[in-house]
């Protein structure tokens, strides 16, 4: 059976991860929808009609989900433009640390899913976990799941406090892997490896390593070490890497910090 198309949405704010949502929203099949992005000219389309200000968006539009996707740190001046659709629309806000309460204080008295997805939503394999508040109808939070899974996987959570660290983990987490892809082709360099073929390297083996995660059963660590073979060359490596002052510690660290600068953003 053929699904319905996604209902009307409007999207606030087309930056790069709420066109990578967008772009799967389309694939699954979209109803002619509105997004409002200043840096963006207004366009008309038979799908998508884009808008410069929150004022032009028309009287009668009437949208099943509001996506809020600008910048935390102007959503005390965004979110009450947007007020008017409280108590029709749920907001689904991919804000970083904008806590739900501080939502309700913008739009009165609404429906709201904050939720941190991550880049990778831009090639579909994006993983988002969502907290609805306590207005949140059933359908509505159906809805918002199948927003959220055209651009990858989705978790729900009760607990709020929660989606401090998951921002941490994996909303941050992509570029933690893309520096390790960064130094490992920067260290095949200095090992002598032309720099076209360290690339090559450097980003297949982050890829493929991950594709192998994706696909095995087995523990994370049991991966690692059916790689290390004893007194060889992976062993010699993470006995660098797994000093007690080296990778676990930073890696740690980086995420308390991420943890704590998600907080430090809630309004």
């Amino acid at each position: 059976m053929t699904q319905t198309k996604i209902p009307p949405i409007l999207l606030v704010g087309f930056g790069k991860m709420g066109g990578a949502m967008l772009a799967g929203w389309r694939e699954a099949g979209l109803a002619p929808s509105i997004a409002v992005d200043p840096m963006r000219p207004a366009s008309p389309g038979a799908e998508l009609t884009v808008f410069a200000d929150a004022g032009e968006i028309p009287a009668d539009f009437a949208p099943a989900a509001v996506i809020l996707a600008v910048k935390p740190q102007s959503a005390a001046q965004t979110l009450p433009l947007y007020r008017r659709f409280a108590g029709q629309a749920v907001f689904l806000s991919i804000m970083a640390g904008r806590t739900i309460a501080g939502m309700e204080k913008l739009l009165g008295e609404a429906a709201i899913i904050r939720a941190m997805p991550n880049t990778p939503a831009a090639v579909r394999q994006g993983v988002t976990v969502g907290c609805p508040n306590a207005q949140v109808t059933a359908a509505q939070r159906a809805l918002c799941d199948r927003l959220l899974s055209a651009i990858g996987a989705v978790a729900w959570v009760d607990d709020e406090n929660l989606l401090d660290p998951v921002t941490a983990v994996s909303g941050s987490g992509p570029a933690y892997v893309f520096l390790l892809a960064e130094l490992m082709e920067k260290a095949a360099i200095e090992q002598g490896i032309p720099a076209d073929l360290a690339r090559l390297l450097a980003r297949q083996t982050v890829s493929g390593a991950g594709a192998l995660l994706a696909a095995s059963p087995e523990e994370t660590a049991q991966l690692r070490i059916n790689v290390t073979s004893p007194k060889g060359t992976t062993e010699a490596a993470l006995q660098v890497l797994m000093a007690p002052d080296a990778l676990p510690k930073a890696l740690s660290a980086a995420i308390a910090a991420a943890t704590q600068r998600s907080r430090d953003l809630a309004g």
